[in-house]
């Protein structure tokens, strides 16, 4: 299992390597998101396509998509961890304690490109050094 930050759906939909990993793990792998990262990326895809001059619809059905390759963990199963994600996260981005919550509740890593996640006690994995995680869990 693996904790996905808002970050990493947006990439999901601008880019191809996230997309391309979700599709040659999914099934061998699980991918949660707290339903928060949904909203998110629902709140923030709109203003990084304009600015890239990239037609909205297509961008935000590719996000509305990815609920097949990414489960939404509900408020309710992460919410009993907010305290503590929030006190590891704070004086960083306090904001972001749903996902740090969502992978305390699972017990699995983040796959983020933020670092304030790094050094709050869950492992952190990026883009480009994700594919050894994802690997090692599924052989």
């Amino acid at each position: 299992m693996l904790v996905l930050d808002a970050n990493i759906l947006v990439r999901a939909v601008l880019g191809s390597r996230v997309l391309f990993l979700l599709r040659k793990y999914v099934g061998r792998a699980e991918f949660l998101a707290p339903d928060t990262a949904f909203q998110e990326a629902q709140e923030h895809l709109p203003g990084i396509l304009d600015r890239r001059n990239v037609p909205a619809a297509p961008a935000m059905a590719a996000l509305d998509s990815l609920s097949k390759l990414v489960q939404a963990v509900e408020f309710e199963t992460y919410v009993r961890f907010e305290a503590i994600a929030r006190q590891r996260l704070a004086r960083r981005d306090e904001d972001d304690w749903p996902v740090l919550a969502t992978a305390l509740v699972s017990g699995c890593p983040i796959w983020t490109e933020d670092t304030d996640f790094f050094g709050c006690g869950v492992a952190t994995w990026t883009t480009d050094r994700v594919e050894l995680y994802l690997a090692e869990i599924v052989s």
